[in-house]
């Protein structure tokens, strides 16, 4: 099988120039995709504990914790002790971790709307649909033989 003919040779290519789309318009703004997508799973009135941010997200918690640090040193966010679980941190953010969250909301909405211009709501519902057997598979496989998710289940 020819790596065009895989599904996931698609979805890897797609997804990499998704990535450095993001990742240029991040930079012209002095962040990256990373921190843009950390900034956008904080609640802006509320915050969120730290520990939920690094599954929504799919990071390792000690990546988040290195890059919470450095979102900090930049001002971008703040932390507080949580009012209910007080072993709990609440991360919040600041009026330029707002602004930066905004513009990254922004570039997502944007290429979203780009998008749907160019292809129709029956595709992308069936888009959508295919993703989601997708993903199904990818859990069977998962239960099937106790798949790590960090190690390669085949080799081409």
């Amino acid at each position: 099988m020819k790596r065009e003919e895989t599904v996931d040779y698609h979805i890897k290519s797609a997804w990499h120039a998704i990535s450095r789309m993001y990742n240029q318009q991040a930079a012209a703004e002095g962040f990256t995709t990373a921190i843009g997508f950390v900034l956008i799973n904080i609640n802006s009135k509320d915050g969120t504990p730290a520990t939920k941010i690094a599954p929504q997200i799919g990071l390792e918690t000690r990546s988040l914790t290195r890059m919470l640090k450095t979102m900090e040193e930049k001002g971008l966010i703040f932390k507080k002790p949580d009012l209910v679980d007080k072993r709990s941190v609440r991360i919040y953010l600041t009026e330029e971790g707002k602004r930066i969250k905004a513009i990254s909301v922004n570039t997502i909405r944007e290429f979203n709307e780009h998008v749907r211009e160019v292809v129709s709501e029956e595709d992308l519902n069936g888009f959508f649909s295919v993703f989601e057997k997708i993903q199904l598979v990818i859990d069977q496989v998962q239960t099937d033989k106790g798949v790590d998710i960090n190690k390669p289940i085949f080799e081409l």
